[in-house]
């Protein structure tokens, strides 16, 4: 079997763009893959172009060996942008093999260690009330773990840190005592603190708040990150940015995180992801992946998540039309709280090719600012 086509899809798909990646065998058995880093997609669209024109004629079982050789053909390896392609190459060679061996993608990691993936959702509030609210929200619905967010920055962007910090702590220290200790409750900051702010939102919190704080700091400095871990006892939960094994090494072997959120969009699909995880659980660190994006990144992750002991809950999030059914007529079943993968050979993916036909559009996400002008971090 050899790989005869490689077709790229950035496509609007409901209210946001995908970058999805089509590999087709002369066999007639093909993969779909994904590329998770948004609002860059045609960079990412770029970079597969550059690998079609190695990997036509390849074997794609070969699928280990042809990420080393995505990974190792330039000086200049590495970096998001090329391992978001490898990652989406990566995930639809899986669907291809799965496909070709007639068996589930999980089976190929493992087999099952579980029947269905927990997941947890984000709810937003614009004051205390709404944040209260959408907790019990969440809760009643039936999820077990959720992120609450406070929309801290205005109309016109503008995101002042010690202002956000201190409303925010009062309205998770209220969903805490509204909701009792029973749910499993996080945040993500988005890094948009400085280690001192970071300290300062913590230490605003009762000890019983949060279960989880995520990427309160940027993480280019693991030391930084070290200083923080001295000022506080709130799990830390790490890693959705990484695009390589390495990025994870001093995190994972530091301390410096307890829950991993590897994204298999961007750090380098199944082939990388299934080594962070083994190295996660020798330092008993639960994987908590990162899944902002459509159908086909539900399905590889869960099937991931499927395979693997270390795990905790993944990331779960319904934008309108990002999971249409008439363009994935086949996908994971999702309900409150649990993704059930669907027991068919490769992925369980199915894409109406014929329907990714809404353009591209230009977006960016928030270019958030202070009250004295400057820019800070998104």
């Amino acid at each position: 079997m050899k790989i005869s086509e490689i077709k790229t899809f950035p496509v609007v798909v409901g209210t946001r763009n995908q970058m999805l990646v089509k590999i087709e065998t002369e066999e007639g058995i093909y993969g779909w893959g994904e590329s998770g880093l948004v609002a860059r997609e045609l960079a990412v669209q770029g970079a597969v172009q550059h690998y079609r024109e190695f990997l036509l004629g390849k074997n794609p079982m070969q699928r280990g060996r042809i990420w080393q050789e995505m990974y190792r053909s330039q000086y200049f390896e590495g970096g998001r942008v090329l391992t978001a392609a490898i990652s989406a190459i990566d995930i639809a060679l899986h669907d291809i093999v799965g496909k070709k061996l007639g068996i589930p993608v999980y089976e190929l990691l493992g087999g099952k260690q579980r029947e269905w993936v927990p997941t947890f959702a984000t709810g937003n509030g614009n004051n205390t009330d709404e944040v209260v609210a959408m907790g019990q929200l969440l809760w009643n619905s039936g999820f077990k773990a959720f992120r609450l967010q406070y929309q801290h920055f205005t109309e016109d962007l503008l995101f002042e840190p010690r202002v956000a910090l201190a409303a925010t702590a009062t309205a998770l220290n209220a969903a805490r005592e509204a909701l009792g200790p029973e749910p499993v409750i996080g945040i993500d900051i988005h890094h948009r603190y400085s280690v001192a702010e970071a300290a300062s939102f913590c230490n605003k919190l009762r000890p019983d708040t949060l279960d989880f704080v995520e990427e309160p700091i940027r993480d280019e400095t693991p030391e930084a990150y070290a200083e923080l871990r001295k000022m506080t006892n709130i799990p830390f939960a790490i890693g959705e940015e990484f695009a390589s094994k390495w990025q994870f090494l001093p995190y994972i072997e530091r301390g410096l995180t307890n829950f991993a959120r590897l994204d298999i969009c961007n750090v380098g699909g199944f082939t990388e992801a299934m080594k962070v995880a083994g190295w996660a659980e020798a330092h008993y660190i639960d994987l908590m992946p990162h899944n902002p994006l459509g159908p086909i990144c539900v399905a590889a992750t869960s099937h991931m998540a499927m395979a693997i002991p270390n795990f905790s809950w993944l990331e779960i999030s319904e934008a309108p039309g990002k999971y249409d059914p008439t363009v994935f007529p086949s996908q994971p079943k999702i309900e409150p709280g649990k993704v059930t993968v669907l027991d068919q050979p490769g992925l369980g993916i199915e894409v109406d090719e014929s329907l990714l036909n809404e353009p591209f559009i230009f977006s960016e996400p928030p270019h958030l600012h202070r009250t004295d002008g400057s820019h800070t971090n998104r």
